[in-house]
């Protein structure tokens, strides 16, 4: 026999012997089921944020075929609104769905996420500071500073917020003097320094305080969140445009631990969900906010005015007021304010030079002088 034909009898024999060994030997299958976690949102189950944060975990449930499988609960459900924090990092709730201005009691400079001017910065471009300027590691400082052992996912950028709802319009900033005013985080101290008496409270208590009297005025977020919470039921006079949270976003948090136990592909899918739901709440945000506000003018005879300019200039004067003191009191505030601004100052300025107004466009083609296109 010639080695050629000696070579190929040994290779079929021992394939033979190999098929035979696979379907004789039984199958090993891994028995583990899906990881499950518990999260809690900082919202009422019927607002539209308590809505995002649902489709985040979709996303997510449905971008590992079901291997990880996140429930959401409304706030107060296991801990109050503003217990969240705590709550993920001691593992009473495995992740959550809030905002970094409602941990301001924990860390005032958490609040520079999100409440403020952002230096003329919108929230996508405060999102930029934060992926490609630093701010990402800030945070992690931060959160390190006061031992919080989570991991943080800021996303969704929001438009501006209201001023707020107000029993009359507001014409000057003699206003605001001794009303009972609802804000959170740094727009506490600016409010203050407005000369309104400022109570923070969650979302989900805003209405029920205005109604009982315990609350003159309110600021909250969108035209869906208000309407949905029903603040055209205790008020008639909506202020529009304001710099006390121009540049805010959510917040999606983990419990750190458990984010680690995690495999490194499911982290990976967990990061790049955040980024997709991102997109997906500005592109939900412009079509619902914007069917709401109409909605509130015409169904709930609602009346919106624009905040005037001599009240949004007081709120930037205030405002670097408060940072400077604070700045002065809390290192890690000061290299936040200082990394935001190195960042606006280049980012804005590209914008302002580059972007054209959209206003000339709009008044062209839905102004009072806009003539219909003809097709």
């Amino acid at each position: 026999m010639s080695q050629r034909k000696e070579s190929r009898r040994k290779f079929m024999k021992g394939a033979a012997i190999a098929t035979a060994a696979t379907v004789a030997a039984p199958a090993v299958v891994k028995a583990q089921g899906p990881i499950s976690m518990r999260w809690q949102s900082t919202w009422p189950s019927k607002d539209i944020f308590h809505e995002y944060a649902l489709d985040y975990a979709k996303k997510v449930n449905d971008m590992t075929g079901g291997d990880l499988k996140i429930e959401v609960l409304p706030a107060g459900a296991v801990v109050p609104a503003f217990g969240l924090l705590e709550a993920v990092s001691k593992g009473t709730l495995d992740g959550g769905h809030g905002v970094l201005v409602y941990h301001y009691g924990k860390q005032t400079a958490l609040a520079l996420w999100g409440s403020g001017p952002g230096y003329a910065m919108d929230a996508n471009m405060l999102m930029a500071w934060h992926k490609y300027g630093g701010g990402k590691e800030l945070l992690d400082k931060l959160y390190a500073s006061i031992n919080a052992n989570v991991v943080s996912f800021p996303y969704g950028p929001m438009p501006t917020q209201p001023l707020g709802w107000f029993k009359k319009p507001i014409t000057k900033v003699d206003d605001l003097k001794g009303l009972k005013f609802r804000t959170v985080g740094i727009s506490i101290d600016v409010f203050q320094g407005m000369g309104a008496a400022v109570n923070a409270l969650p979302g989900g208590e805003i209405v029920s305080a205005m109604d009982r009297g315990l609350l003159d005025a309110a600021e909250f977020n969108n035209a869906s969140s208000d309407r949905l919470l029903g603040f055209a039921d205790v008020s008639k006079v909506c202020m529009l445009q304001s710099y006390h949270q121009n540049a805010e976003q959510f917040e999606i948090m983990f419990n750190k631990d458990k984010y680690n136990a995690l495999p490194e592909k499911m982290r990976a899918i967990i990061a790049n969900a955040v980024e997709a739901a991102s997109q997906d709440m500005q592109w939900k945000a412009i079509d619902r906010y914007s069917k709401d506000y109409v909605e509130l003018q015409t169904k709930d005879k609602l009346k919106f005015y624009k905040t005037p300019d001599a009240v949004l200039k007081r709120q930037l004067e205030i405002y670097d007021e408060v940072v400077t003191k604070k700045a002065a009191d809390n290192p890690l505030f000061k290299e936040i304010v200082q990394s935001q601004l190195a960042f606006a100052k280049r980012a804005t300025q590209w914008e302002q030079d580059t972007v054209v107004s959209r206003k000339m466009a709009f008044d062209h083609y839905f102004g009072p002088t806009a003539k219909p296109v003809k097709l």
